[in-house]
């Protein structure tokens, strides 16, 4: 949705609440002079809501008495998907805002639903529990989402103010090449002039977005998710990490994420090459897997899979020497 768009149907919302609204009000609320919301009265007149006009020194608009938007007819499942969707983006992290515009829109869809129908969705909410908890990273700001999305679809330049891990900002002027959702945060991959490479961002740490000058062509052969989700697993860790796992490159492929490593070929199954933080955890996840395996580097990881087969082996002779229960005979009822 354009802003002017969003704008026009933010009037309606304020006209909606009742009574007449100055045109200085609208303007104030709107975010527009005063000859914009002229504008707007006219859309929406023209889009056949009853607007009514006041002129003078305290004129402005109302809704013609007895006006009411007609409910919004959903059925039951369509209500569930926009509901739960709406929901789960603001869960997930792919709303823009945060809670404020999830609980806006939710509220919005609500008050036009059939009362019966709103009264069983508002059961729903209150009831339903989700195991999944709310992603705790920042939002990606509306403004930016949108203006990197059509500038991608234009093939136009843009320039960014970004700011890295490390804190330091930035001025990048950047050809989008796609955008990605991954693991709860928007990404925008392109090609980075100043760097002369294709180069993947975060928007929220993106704090201004402006166009730039020229326009691009995209490489025919550029996926923007493997970019994303290689240069995630690319970021410099503790560890380098090579194994062989004695698979076949379909099965590994479909047990582990593309953010996990590189996968190829191998004379004795997959070559798993990735980087890891703790090397306990990486023991834990290859032990997880299933498969027979040999690590290749680094020699500490070996040492870690081996003190992982001695914790085993230790657990389950426990278990084997532990007495059982007695299971006595059971009475009749």
């Amino acid at each position: 949705m354009t802003r002017p768009t969003a704008r026009v149907l933010a009037m309606l919302e304020l006209l909606q609440a009742g009574g007449q609204r100055t045109v200085g009000e609208l303007a104030s609320r709107l975010g527009v002079d005063e000859r914009t919301v002229r504008r707007y009265a006219e859309h929406l007149t023209d889009l056949g809501i009853p607007i009514q006009a006041q002129r003078g020194r305290y004129g402005g608009y109302r809704l013609s008495p007895g006006y009411k938007l007609p409910p919004l007819m959903l059925t039951d499942d369509e209500a569930i998907a926009v509901v739960l969707g709406l929901t789960a983006a603001e869960r997930t992290g792919l709303a823009t805002t945060g809670d404020a515009a999830t609980a806006s829109a939710l509220a919005k869809v609500s008050r036009v639903l059939p009362r019966g129908l709103g009264e069983r969705l508002e059961s729903l909410l209150s009831t339903a529990q989700f195991t999944t908890p709310v992603s705790p990273t920042a939002p990606a700001g509306a403004d930016t989402l949108l203006g990197l999305a059509s500038a991608a679809q234009a093939r136009r330049t843009v320039v960014i103010t970004y700011t890295d891990w490390a804190g330091r900002e930035s001025r990048r002027e950047l050809d989008v090449y796609g955008l990605v959702f991954h693991s709860g945060r928007w990404y925008v991959s392109g090609h980075d002039h100043s760097r002369d490479d294709v180069r993947t961002f975060r928007l929220d740490r993106i704090a201004s977005l402006e166009q730039g000058a020229g326009s691009y062509v995209v490489p025919a052969d550029f996926d923007a998710t493997t970019q994303v989700v290689s240069g995630i697993a690319a970021v410099k860790w503790s560890h380098e990490v090579s194994v062989v796992l004695r698979t076949t490159l379909a099965e590994a492929a479909k047990r582990l994420p593309r953010s996990t490593g590189r996968l190829s070929e191998h004379a004795d199954g997959v070559l798993l090459e990735t980087r890891a933080e703790r090397l306990d955890g990486m023991a834990r996840m290859l032990a997880g897997l299933g498969w027979d395996f040999e690590v290749i580097t680094p020699a500490a990881l070996r040492e870690e899979v081996l003190a992982l087969a001695d914790r085993l082996r230790a657990s389950a002779a426990r278990s084997a020497v532990s007495p059982r229960p007695q299971v006595g005979p059971t009475s009749p009822s």
